[in-house]
């Protein structure tokens, strides 16, 4: 079975743009590969093992069904893995308060701000 380091196949799945932010992540500890974190760039990986990683603040899950050759277009990249990623969670959109102000209650004008700065010196 052929491996690969796994900084060159997250750049060739297209998890990240460039190999060196490959090894970036890598570093931080953020892949796991088959349940066992990781921060060697040059940990090798090939078919079978399962990829956990954390990128663009969503969990993947990744099992590697070849180790690829080049960096090719999206659909190329998507058949060297199989994604068992949980479902993101619903997001739940807030809404934003509406406070209700009284009139000439908002921010300081700069005569407010001046009369305060008078009171904080001890001018009178």
């Amino acid at each position: 079975m052929a491996k690969q380091r796994l900084d060159k196949w997250l750049f060739y799945s297209r998890a990240v743009k460039s190999r060196t932010l490959a090894q970036k992540l890598i570093e931080t500890g953020a892949i796991r590969v088959n349940s066992e974190r990781t921060v060697r760039t040059d940990q090798q990986v090939g078919a079978g093992d399962v990829l956990t990683m954390t990128v663009h603040a969503r969990l993947l899950v990744w099992k590697i069904l070849d180790p690829g050759t080049r960096r090719g277009p999206a659909p190329e990249a998507a058949a060297l893995y199989e994604d068992l990623s949980p479902p993101p969670l619903p997001r739940t959109e807030k809404p934003v308060p509406f406070i209700d102000r009284d009139a000439g209650s908002g921010r300081p004008t700069k005569k407010d701000r001046r009369e305060t700065d008078r009171l904080k010196d001890g001018e009178d």
